[in-house]
């Protein structure tokens, strides 16, 4: 079988006791993909390759899951019940995940070791909004939040929730002013990243937010399914014209834009 991380150097982070791999590739400047549900799988390695590609060096850290692991439904669940008892996200709560902080720590060891003006983060999913509470930290200048899914959206409280601390949302929304810009993406019946998510993304950051929403309404000229969830990997049509490349090459170029 093809190792589909091959070409990347592993090492693992401890940061305050709390350590993660890290599977490191690219030169240039640096951007932390973190991966979705279940785990570090194929897609998301395909998708940071493009980063390379492009000119980026690209930090996979694996939080849960098995890595490598090809997508399945069977091993979300074996992830969704990784995550349900670790002390290290917050799944229904609207506040900052305590992994975050670890990632956060990861951007700046990313930082020091590509130089350039600072660094990018692409969240998925699950992870989605942790790129934007990554920004706290100011090597982080831009966040791509790509359908973002927490906190679970149960209730019409947490399908607005962004899942930051207020202090977190505070910060992130005075660099949001300055130097921090954030792309989001998600279907447009995306029921697990409500637009409500994004509407609440544009009041608190304004100029610095933009959005791309594609498409999936019943009857859509692409033929994109109601369920369609994954931006960037699962749902990814890699064919000219189809909205959801346009997306990924939108994050590519922003990416660019942001730190060069």
């Amino acid at each position: 079988m093809t190792d589909p991380l091959a070409g990347f150097d592993r090492s693992v982070l401890d940061h305050a006791g709390d350590m993660h791999e890290v599977f490191r590739s690219g030169s240039g400047p640096g951007v932390i993909v973190i991966h979705e549900m279940p785990g570090l799988h194929p897609g998301v390695v395909e998708f940071a390759r493009v980063l390379i590609d492009a000119g980026h060096t690209v930090y996979l850290p694996s939080l849960f899951g098995r890595v490598g692991e090809p997508f399945s439904v069977a091993e979300t669940m074996r992830s969704v019940v990784q995550v349900c008892v670790s002390r290290e996200f917050r799944i229904l709560a609207d506040r900052t995940s305590p992994v975050v902080t670890w990632l956060r720590a990861l951007a700046v060891r990313a930082h020091a070791e590509c130089g350039g003006r600072g660094v990018g983060a692409v969240g998925m999913c699950f992870t989605g909004g942790f790129a934007l509470a990554m920004a706290v930290e100011p090597d982080v200048l831009a966040a791509v939040l790509s359908q973002p899914g927490l906190p679970a959206p149960v209730g019409a409280t947490r399908r607005a929730g962004l899942g930051l601390d207020p202090q977190d949302l505070a910060q992130v929304r005075e660099r949001s002013t300055a130097d921090l810009h954030a792309l989001g993406l998600r279907f447009s019946e995306d029921r697990g990243c409500p637009r409500e998510r994004f509407e609440r993304l544009r009041r608190e950051l304004g100029a610095g937010f933009e959005a791309v929403e594609i498409d999936s309404s019943p009857g859509n000229p692409h033929g994109i399914p109601t369920r369609a969830h994954s931006v960037l990997t699962v749902d990814l049509v890699d064919s000219p014209g189809h909205p959801t490349l346009a997306a990924r090459d939108r994050v590519v170029a922003f990416l660019g834009e942001r730190l060069r």
